[in-house]
């Protein structure tokens, strides 16, 4: 173990602060180091393995298509490529989707997209998009912009220009935002990174109406919110608000890189072959992988009990009674607890009580398991994070 952390700290960037063991593999819910310490798994490489780890189903895609075609580049057909896309359109509100390779670049990708739409139907002028506090759309330049967060911005300015931030489920502050010049507004659904605030469907609603008014596009981020996390395939169906381009990521492929965005016809008109592209994008190898996950979690009972399942963690979370909890929120299996005490403290603590924990901010504890997670599964949960918050006072 010290041999691989001594390797990972002499010769990778160290822009992360890894746990102090080294996973060596999983099964299901549960992760396991190389002393033999299992972990259960809260994280799921930050809401990717939406099915855990090493499920037959994605393990065998993955074997299946690997004895035939890898990579092509997006110069040719394949057929996990374009059965994907299609399904993808059937179950959505989109009529084309162009696929990538992470959430940061789906978000780029959709600004360009509506940058390029507004261009050519309004002019130049009509290019700013609009963004909001505590949003989290990426680490790229574009992406940063609309992530307004002054230690992630401030070290990489000046950053892409014509981005405007208004606050979050403030509908009279985004409206202060718009005018003829924005042509998008993006917003997630529930935000991630900055601290589990689902939207209001009031707000949501109301970013509708301004976009329609001001002739702008409405870019929903489900990257982490969006393939079935929320209890519904995608999040904007829990609200009944139709936007017209629609990123996702994290959990696509099952822990595989891809990304997605969904868009409308009316969208896809406006790009044509060399306006975007991506070399590894939709490869038929990690697309058989991604058709594989939505056969199991794009089915109505899965959804459901997703649902079902999130709403039972949320009321043992509050059944704890714990000092150190002040408040509880989320959809579906995408649950933020605010704490008292560091969130930092509480993972550290997690790790020895045999529970891999992440944060969602300095005191949020995020909470993102597999999607497959069962109930007595959450009642580990519950024992083991009692006896982690009992052990810091």
């Amino acid at each position: 173990m010290e041999d691989i952390m001594e390797l990972e700290g002499r010769h990778v960037l160290q822009t992360y602060a890894r746990a102090p063991f080294v996973l060596d593999h999983g099964q299901g819910c549960w992760a396991y180091d190389t002393q033999g310490n299992a972990y259960l798994d809260c994280v799921a490489g930050i809401a990717v393995n939406a099915l855990g780890h090493a499920h037959p189903a994605l393990v065998a895609a993955l074997t299946g298509q690997a004895g035939k075609l890898w990579h092509t580049s997006n110069l040719y057909h394949t057929a996990p490529h374009a059965r994907l896309a299609a399904r993808l359109c059937a179950h959505s509100f989109a009529e084309r989707v162009f696929f990538c390779n992470s959430g940061a670049e789906a978000n780029e990708g959709a600004f360009k997209f509506a940058r390029k739409w507004a261009h050519d139907h309004y002019g130049p002028e009509k290019h700013v998009i609009v963004a909001f506090t505590n949003a989290f759309h990426g680490r790229t330049f574009g992406a940063l912009a609309a992530t307004p967060r002054e230690k992630y911005q401030a070290p990489f300015r000046p950053l892409l220009p014509g981005v405007r931030i208004a606050p979050f489920n403030d509908l009279a502050g985004a409206a202060a935002a718009f005018d003829d010049s924005v042509c998008a507004a993006i917003v997630e659904p529930i935000q991630g990174e900055g601290g589990i605030h689902p939207a209001t469907p009031e707000f949501l609603a109301g970013l509708r109406d301004l976009c329609d008014r001001h002739n702008a596009l409405l870019i929903f981020d489900e990257v982490q919110c969006g393939v079935g996390r929320s209890g519904t395939l995608w999040a904007y169906q829990g609200y009944g608000v139709t936007p017209d381009l629609l990123t996702a990521a994290k959990p696509l492929a099952g822990g595989l890189p891809m990304g997605a965005i969904l868009m409308s016809e009316a969208v896809a008109a406006a790009m044509h072959p060399g306006d975007h592209g991506s070399t590894f994008a939709g490869s038929p190898l990690v697309a058989a992988v991604a058709e594989a996950l939505l056969d199991q979690v794009d089915r109505p009972e899965f959804l459901a009990d997703v649902a079902a399942r999130g709403e039972y963690l949320k009321e043992r979370l509050e059944e704890l009674n714990s000092p150190h909890i002040a408040g509880v929120r989320g959809r579906g299996l995408m649950i933020g607890a605010d704490l008292d005490i560091p969130a930092a403290d509480v993972i550290n603590a997690g790790y020895r009580h045999g529970l891999l924990l992440a944060n969602a901010g300095p005191q949020t504890l995020r909470l993102v398991p597999p999607l497959i997670i069962t109930r007595a599964e959450i009642d580990t949960l519950i024992e083991r994070l009692t006896a982690a918050l009992a052990e810091l006072g």
